[in-house]
């Protein structure tokens, strides 16, 4: 018997969208509760967040600029947890890239999935904490060779085969910048993710606009993650200026639902409009007599021509005619029947 496997990226609809608010709270507390709810507004699958303190990410001693910006920008404890209770009161998941492995331990209960951003990448020690909750993750894949990607889907297997074999893990093309030029944002390796690896596969933004977001739809991403504010303008923080507002990602995901209905079913079948209107029979051709032709008249090409509408003998036939006797004569234009021929 066929396993079932789950569907843990299923977004609302069809593509499992991501408001990316991170840092862009900038430590204020009622900023990022104000983001919350104007992202679950926007109908984002999920609002994500940052969990980290200045001290368990940068090295204070090698780095002191980047541990004062990232002291600033933290949140409580207690303040991640009503963060994550009002995504839940407002209809949203709740999502996080935990940089601070003590995190886990509070916040797991209110988590369906991981993210691993991309400077986390080759940090397997990290990366194995995630694995034993056995929560779906998402990785995203910015400053990342293609043979660090295979080592860490390799990593992930060898530690926890489900993560594969259910397809628990997903892959996001990125870019690590803010922004990025357009010709940085390579969506085509969307598709080397989906030829190599057979998991979920999306697109985290960088760029300004929603063109990126757009295309990746088209190209089939399953995922979209993307940097979420309530308005770039006055803002001096980098990520606002990759940022969507709520009205323009809830544009998007109309624009999701319409590429949606426009890729329809893969059976290749006329469509209820096409039979319907009747155009089966109207637009296609069928065989006829370029003139009259007596009974036992043996047909040649120059006897047949095809027009529309399809009555009788379809077009696709006319070769079969040729060499055939008639059993009686027809007239010009007369609509055709296999049974007048032996």
């Amino acid at each position: 018997m066929k396993k079932i496997i789950k569907k843990n990226f299923q977004g609302k609809n069809g593509v499992y969208v991501i408001a990316e608010i991170g840092g862009n709270h900038e430590g204020d507390f009622e900023y990022a509760k104000y983001l919350t709810k104007l992202a679950a507004q926007s109908g984002a699958d999920a609002v994500k967040f940052q969990i980290y303190t200045g001290g368990t990410l940068v090295n204070k001693k090698y780095d002191p600029k980047r541990y004062k910006h990232f002291k600033k920008f933290q949140l409580k404890k207690h303040e991640y947890i009503e963060l994550a209770i009002l995504c839940k009161k407002l209809g949203t998941n709740f999502m996080a890239s935990v940089w601070d492995l003590d995190a886990i331990s509070y916040i797991d209960n209110y988590i369906q999935i991981y993210k691993i951003g991309s400077g986390d990448l080759t940090s397997y020690n990290l990366i194995k904490k995630f694995l034993k909750t056995s929560k779906p993750i998402i990785i995203s894949t910015g400053l990342a060779k293609f043979k660090e990607v295979k080592e860490v889907i390799n990593f992930i297997n060898s530690t926890d085969p489900n993560y594969i074999n259910e397809k628990k893990i997903a892959l996001l093309q990125c870019t690590s910048m803010y922004p990025i030029p357009d010709k940085d944002a390579n969506l085509n390796v969307i598709n080397l993710y989906k030829e190599k690896f057979d998991i979920n596969v999306g697109y985290s933004d960088h760029t300004e606009g929603s063109l990126a977001i757009e295309v990746a739809v088209a190209m089939g991403a399953e995922i979209i993650e993307v940097h979420f504010t309530d308005s770039r303008e006055n803002k001096s923080f980098r990520d606002h200026k990759v940022s969507l507002t709520k009205d323009e990602l809830k544009k998007f995901i109309r624009y999701i639902k319409k590429v949606k209905t426009l890729k329809g079913s893969s059976i290749k079948k006329p469509t209820l409009s096409e039979e319907n209107n009747n155009h089966v029979q109207s637009f296609r051709r069928a065989i006829y007599p370029v003139k009259n032709l007596p009974r036992g008249h043996i047909i040649k090409e120059k006897d047949l021509v095809t027009r529309r509408p399809v009555k009788g003998i379809s077009a696709n036939n006319y070769y079969k005619l040729i060499g055939l006797k008639l059993n009686r004569s027809v007239k010009k234009n007369e609509y055709l029947s296999f049974n007048l021929f032996k």
